[in-house]
Formats: structure tokens, sequence, C-alpha cells
């Protein structure tokens, strides 16, 4: 059994940072580079993001999109490295919400033994 958290670490995780890594590059004209020290990647795994090499599973709605893109653009700004954390979770957690997980993956139950924002 794998319990949601896992599933999530395992393919959602990947496909938002693949998102952000899009988004930052595109609508930021981030270099991989500045891309990379953001994330706290290396290039290399930037580059296997931007080319759908990993994080290529999902593809997310509209409004997940605007979430994530949202994401980026604070992550850009000067802010806490808290607020860098939080706003990472609540992509994941918007995601959850949002229903993905469930619908491709029915044997999974609800998790909310992390709770909602506190």
């Amino acid at each position: 059994m794998k319990t949601p958290c896992e599933i999530m670490v395992q393919k959602v995780l990947p496909a938002i940072r693949a998102e952000l890594a899009r988004d930052m590059m595109i609508e930021h004209n981030c270099t991989q580079q500045k891309v990379a020290e953001t994330l706290g990647l290396s290039r290399a795994a930037v580059s296997q993001y931007v080319s759908e090499k990993r994080g290529a599973e999902i593809d997310f709605s509209e409004e997940t999109k605007v979430v994530i893109s949202n994401l980026a653009a604070g992550l850009l700004e000067d802010i806490s490295t808290k607020d860098k954390i939080t706003g990472m979770c609540n992509a994941c957690r918007f995601v959850q919400r949002s229903g993905w997980l469930y619908k491709n993956d029915p044997s999974v139950e609800y998790c909310d033994v992390c709770g909602e924002d506190e």
C-alpha cells in the first residue's frame, strides 16, 4: 500500500517542479541556472524537467497551472524560506484537493492526517 503522500511525492511533486521550471523560464525569462538556484536543483535536473524527461506524467488543469504560476512568481521574489516551503505545500495541497490523485488512482483513500493550513 502506498500512502497518498508517497504518490504525491513520486508523481505530483516532480510535475509541479517541471511546471515551475517551465513557467520561470518562459514567463519570467530565467536561465536554467537561476531556476536551479531558486528550486534547489541541479541545472541537469532543470533541463530534464523542461524537456519533459521528468515530471511529465501529469497534465494539470488550467486552474492548477495558475496556482503554480503564482508560486513561480512568488519564488522569484525575495521571500523567506518558510514562505517558499508554504507555497510549495499549498500547491501540492491544491492538487490533492482538486481530486487529481483520486481520479487517477481510485485505490487511494483521502488522507487528512496532515490537516489543513494551520
